[in-house]
């Protein structure tokens, strides 16, 4: 299953510069190992060590956040998009 990646400008370094990159996957977690495996350096800054989502990380699939959703485990359907959202703190 084939789906897009909206990447933020901040990662897009590893993605050479590109805002949207396609990747397989069925779930998020899924996504998430083959935009690693194409683009070395997502897991470490989305993930925490223990493989969890990292707090200061918004995981969309269409307009749903995947914390309220299944987590890494949420269903991609095919030519979905997944957004990868900073959290962005201040006053």
């Amino acid at each position: 299953m084939s789906v897009t990646v909206r990447v933020p400008t901040t990662l897009r370094t590893l993605t050479s510069g590109a805002s949207e990159v396609p990747v397989d996957g069925g779930t998020v977690g899924e996504v998430l190992s083959n935009l690693e495996a194409k683009h070395p350096g997502f897991q470490e800054r989305l993930l925490d060590g223990d493989g969890a989502l990292r707090r200061f990380v918004n995981l969309f699939v269409a307009d749903d956040d995947v914390r309220f959703l299944q987590g890494l485990d949420t269903p991609v359907p095919d030519g979905e998009t997944v957004s990868i959202i900073p959290a962005v703190a201040g006053g």
